[in-house]
């Protein structure tokens, strides 16, 4: 089978599908060939990209859930897998941050950054995979962020998390190659998405999500570990992990401190 034929006729379960970089991953699996399984908190937006994918003849489902929540991986689990439907691709892609000043940020937004991006992240693998590994089959797609290769000032949570991420899914990737299950670790830079306004920060230039979509896939489907979809912040990536951790959180107060 082709690498870019892996996908064909396989449920997709992928989180945060209902906008941004998620919305591009589950329109880039349709395109694929693979049935979707879409979860966000906002049904409308869930209903409107289903009704998009099923009138190109994509096989669709759609789950309203908060991840936030920490039954709505377990509720997402028993609406698939416990149903009867073999989700061989998970796409850990729902996610949240927030700017400013650590001191004076909203508690329960910071708090909610780790319940999404990490819990959520580790609830759902411990629910799905081990499904995939005894039909010893399975890909799962782990949203991370250039943010995890460094700490970020006035982003710690965020950056934090996403460091989580990147080492939870390599972490993952080793243990369960020998069963035929394939993990791969997304870190995007800046994507053109609605990130940036639920963040509460400026949004600059970045990547346009189909394209971080579209490479992300590929990676997958070709087993690869990591992926930095962007040539500069993949360079930009492996230099910071060389400069002394202080400068570099320096040089980001300075250049990130909320005006």
């Amino acid at each position: 089978m082709a690498k870019t034929e892996v996908f064909r006729d396989r449920w997709a379960l992928v989180t945060g599908a209902s906008s941004g970089i998620g919305r591009e991953l589950a329109r880039e699996l349709a395109r694929r060939g693979a049935k979707l399984i879409l979860t966000a908190r906002r049904q409308e937006r869930l209903e409107a990209l289903a009704a998009e994918l099923n009138a190109n003849g994509t096989e669709t489902r759609t789950i309203a859930a908060d991840l936030n929540d920490p039954e709505a991986p377990q509720r997402i689990h028993d609406a698939t897998e416990g149903s009867g439907i073999e989700v061989d691709v998970l796409v850990n892609n729902a996610g949240l941050g927030q700017f400013g000043a650590f001191i004076s940020s909203e508690v329960r937004q910071e708090l909610s950054q780790v319940r999404v991006n990490c819990e959520a992240v580790v609830h759902l693998s411990r629910l799905f995979v081990p499904h995939m590994v005894k039909r010893r089959r399975g890909w799962v797609l782990v949203t991370a962020s250039t943010a995890g290769y460094q700490p970020i000032p006035y982003c710690n949570t965020y950056a934090a998390t996403k460091a989580f991420d990147r080492f939870f899914a390599l972490g993952m990737a080793a243990e369960v190659e020998p069963f035929g299950v394939e993990v791969t670790a997304l870190c995007p830079g800046t994507t053109e998405t609605e990130f940036f306004d639920a963040a509460h920060a400026n949004a600059p230039k970045g990547q346009a999500a189909p394209e971080v979509a579209r490479r992300a896939l590929d990676a997958l489907a070709r087993g690869r570990r990591i992926v930095i979809p962007n040539m500069k912040n993949r360079i930009r990536a492996t230099l910071v992990q060389f400069a002394p951790v202080r400068a570099v959180t320096r040089a980001i107060r300075k250049f990130a401190s909320p005006r």
